[in-house]
């Protein structure tokens, strides 16, 4: 599961949820047991709603059908560890040949790197991947200052950037990842088309995303006076909060949550029950304060100043960044084209993995030529 803003309201939503089940299911029963209610049918929706709270996941994943190849928390043997000056330290893995054209991963907020399972399988044969976690999740070292900004991540990812070789390296980053790479581009413009071959932004936006997400206008009416204060109390509560998250996972509003805001209802049971664990298990105050950058994140002005090839991936059915953020992008990138995922939501990447893929691999082939022949 992604931590976008939309994401974050969803979480909430479903928090609010597990709560009033499992403290209805156990008021119900308090009052059978006081004799305030006789009824058999009080007991029966008491002892439901408290079994529901802690095993509803599983009819829902029941019920969904299962892949052949289902997605796992692999890790890679070959390792870089990168300390960085704020006290944050980035895991960096590589796959594929030493020698093949680089392309460097950078995660969505909310889970780490592991994200890339079908990616790793289909284009680790023939490209030198090279995936690191966001400090603050996955194996990667959170920054003392508590430096959560997408400046501090695009400047992280020029310290990667500075391993990946001689060859100039494809920029993949997906939802906030691809925000991460254009504040990038801003930040290091001199290191495009020098040491960038070309850009590849996945279901991610340009600006703020509630500007970008389903029902915007609501959304920003609703920034400062419920969702930023939300926010904060988040980081307050930020153990009270994973245990409400368990219990939402527990029950199954989680998985809900994560299919309507990353998929379409066509991805595995795999494939859904991996997303929503990867949202579980990241710490939430960590995860408020990288939603809380993103509130402030604008580069539009940065899109025009693009000089390298770009690749724009979009779920043709995402809500979290929806299909007109991904037009705007490539009508504004003077190099870019436009590649639709069809059918799929925030999670192509995972739901449309081969499609996914193989645009991927079309892509940074024909950047290698293009780079050969210069």
């Amino acid at each position: 599961m992604l931590f976008t803003p939309l994401d974050f309201v969803f979480r909430w939503l479903a928090g609010i949820f597990s709560i009033a089940l499992l403290g209805g299911g156990i008021y119900i029963l308090h009052e059978w047991y006081e004799g305030d209610l006789i009824s058999r049918a009080w007991l029966i929706s008491g002892w439901v709603m408290t079994l529901w709270s802690f095993v509803g996941f599983l009819p829902l994943m029941l019920f969904r059908r299962s892949g052949k190849d289902e997605p796992k928390a692999i890790r890679s043997k070959e390792v870089r560890k990168l300390p960085r000056p704020d006290g944050s330290e980035i895991h960096v893995e590589f796959y594929g040949p030493a020698d093949a054209q680089p392309i460097i991963f950078t995660h969505g907020w909310g889970p780490n790197s592991t994200v890339w399972y079908y990616a790793k399988r289909q284009l680790g044969d023939r490209f030198r991947l090279i995936i690191w976690d966001l400090p603050g999740l996955g194996k990667s070292k959170k920054p003392q200052n508590e430096d959560y900004s997408i400046e501090k991540y695009a400047s992280d990812l020029e310290a990667v950037l500075a391993v990946a070789g001689d060859k100039p390296a494809i920029l993949l980053g997906h939802s906030m990842g691809g925000m991460i790479i254009l504040t990038y581009c801003r930040l290091f413009s001199e290191r495009l088309r020098d040491r960038v071959a070309g850009l590849v932004l996945v279901d991610t936006t340009y600006t703020n995303p509630l500007k970008t997400a389903i029902l915007s206008r609501l959304l920003q009416a609703l920034q400062k006076p419920l969702i930023e204060p939300l926010l904060h109390l988040t980081i307050w509560l930020s153990p009270l909060f994973w245990l409400i998250s368990g219990l939402s996972y527990l029950n199954g509003s989680m998985h809900l949550t994560t299919e309507i805001s990353g998929f379409t209802g066509r991805e595995t049971r795999g494939q859904l029950n991996f997303s929503t664990i990867l949202g579980l298990i990241a710490q939430p105050g960590i995860l408020a304060r990288g939603v809380l950058a993103m509130l402030r994140y604008d580069e539009r002005a940065t899109l025009p100043t693009v000089a390298v090839p770009t690749l724009v991936i979009a779920g043709h059915a995402d809500i979290a960044t929806v299909p007109a953020a991904h037009e705007y992008m490539s009508s504004h990138i003077p190099n870019a084209e436009l590649k639709f995922l069809r059918p799929a939501g925030h999670m192509g990447l995972m739901e449309r993995n081969e499609q996914f893929s193989a645009a991927v691999s079309s892509f940074t082939t024909a950047c290698s030529c293009f780079k050969g022949l210069a």
